[in-house]
């Protein structure tokens, strides 16, 4: 009798969807021997990093689909060895509610259904996010602010206008699935016995659940793994918080505030600002003014220019500055542009995109510690300028940053320590807290950093 396994199998938009999970694997490829190595894996869950929000809804479709194939063909292959996995699928994406829903879930669905029910899971606690009464909460200082009163909600490719999650699933469907028809899981509802509801729900229904804390989720996910043991398929489209009740791991074996420990050799580092929210543009000028760090600006009117020469010169610096035993943090020229159109926006972003992969490949090969703050940033950081087919997540640095390591055999970069710092998470001194973190060794032992 084959044996059972369940796997919680994250296919995530950018690579933060691990930001509250340790000892998992990221995978950047999904041909199917990297997935069924994945399925073999120890840990409960892993994320395959899809990088579909850099992308048109085209492209989002064309690689979910290719994904989803390639997965059901590893799950048969795994099958056919005797080890019947069941897949808990999630479709992470961003608890601000951008992203390319439904075209993903809908793809998931053609592709690994049928499933009984979709849920809407955006809460994350670590980032401030909560749902309540069906409506999305970002907390701004202190206080629960509606998301499409924020600047996310004006995002040029994802703007939406609702933050009752109904009402949102109208606008983002255009009406094929309607407000009424939409199951509301209220916070009393989860913190109570919903089995009867889930056993109940049938034809993909699109359910949004609340949650205003770990133990909400922890309830509903006891629950609806039981519900799937007993035969229901579930999808879901979750920011991180999910996972965490999915997977019930222990604490993490290395505290965030030793992970200094990674970085090579006391070394200096090196920060890459590639997200341009308000939020990541406060980080960076406390990270400037509070740190000893030399700023570089990424002169992105320069780089449509001549982006070879901008190239040149900012690694010139970039290594002067290294051999000076002094970190360095590159941001792009801040704020968000506006375009003609979203194809143009998406064309101007993957040019960014392709200049920070060229800066990661042609780095100082005995730089410290690289963190890379914002989520397409972070992807291109990983599968492109240190072409990692996997990564495995030590922990968190601090709540919402993950912390990935290069393999000890990689060609550049062996054992380098990666922190993935998502664009929207943390305060105002959140980047500059990383930083000192794992700069803290090196104060430690009494090293001066180089004026």
């Amino acid at each position: 009798m084959p044996d059972s396994t369940t796997k919680i199998i994250a296919i995530d938009d950018d690579p933060t969807g691990s930001q509250t999970v340790h000892g998992c694997l990221l995978l950047t490829r999904w041909d199917v021997r990297t997935l069924v190595m994945a399925l073999k894996d120890d840990a409960p869950l892993f994320f395959v990093l899809s990088n579909t929000r850099g992308m048109s809804a085209g492209d989002a479709e064309r690689i979910t689909r290719e994904i989803c194939i390639n997965l059901r063909e590893a799950l048969d292959t795994m099958a056919e060895q005797g080890h019947d996995i069941r897949p808990v699928i999630v479709s992470r994406s961003d608890s601000t509610l951008r992203g390319h829903y439904p075209v993903e879930t809908d793809v998931i669905a053609e592709e690994l259904g049928p499933f009984d029910a979709h849920f809407l899971v955006p809460a994350f606690f670590e980032g401030g996010r909560i749902t309540r009464d069906g409506t999305h909460y970002l907390i701004v200082d202190g206080q629960p602010v509606p998301v499409n009163e924020t600047e996310f909600a004006r995002d040029s490719v994802f703007g939406f206008s609702h933050a009752y999650l109904p009402r949102y699933v109208e606008e983002k469907t255009a009406g094929r699935i309607k407000v009424d028809d939409v199951h509301r899981f209220s916070l009393a509802d989860v913190r109570g016995d919903i089995g009867p509801r889930l056993r109940a729900l049938g034809g993909n229904a699109c359910c949004a659940v609340d949650a205003e804390t770990q133990a909400d989720l922890d309830n509903f996910a006891e629950q609806v793994l039981a519900a799937a043991g007993g035969g229901k398929r579930f999808l879901f489209r979750s920011a991180a918080s999910l996972l965490t009740a999915f997977a019930r791991l222990p604490p993490q074996p290395v505290a965030p505030e030793d992970m200094a420990a990674f970085v090579r050799d006391g070394q200096p580092g090196i920060v890459l600002v590639g997200s341009h929210v308000d939020k990541s543009t406060r980080q960076l000028n406390h990270l400037v003014e509070h740190c000893s760090i030399t700023p570089i600006e990424i002169d992105l009117d320069r780089m449509l220019q001549d982006d070879q020469a901008l190239l040149r010169q900012i690694c010139t610096r970039i290594q002067q500055h290294i051999a000076k035993g002094r970190s360095v943090v590159l941001y792009t020229s801040r704020g968000e542009r506006h375009f003609a159109s979203k194809a143009e926006r998406l064309a101007f972003g993957d040019r960014v995109s392709n200049l920070l992969v060229d800066l990661v490949r042609t780095l100082p090969e005995d730089i410290g510690f690289l963190i890379s703050k914002g989520g397409i940033t972070s992807n291109d950081t990983l599968s492109k300028g240190l072409a990692l087919r996997t990564a495995r997540v030590l922990g968190q640095v601090r709540a919402g940053c993950s912390v990935v390591r290069c393999p000890d055999d990689h060609p550049r970069y062996p054992d380098l320590p990666v922190v993935i710092f998502p664009g929207n998470v943390g305060g105002d001194e959140a980047l500059a807290d990383v930083f000192e973190t794992l700069t803290a060794k090196k104060h430690n032992d009494g090293e001066q950093a180089v004026a």
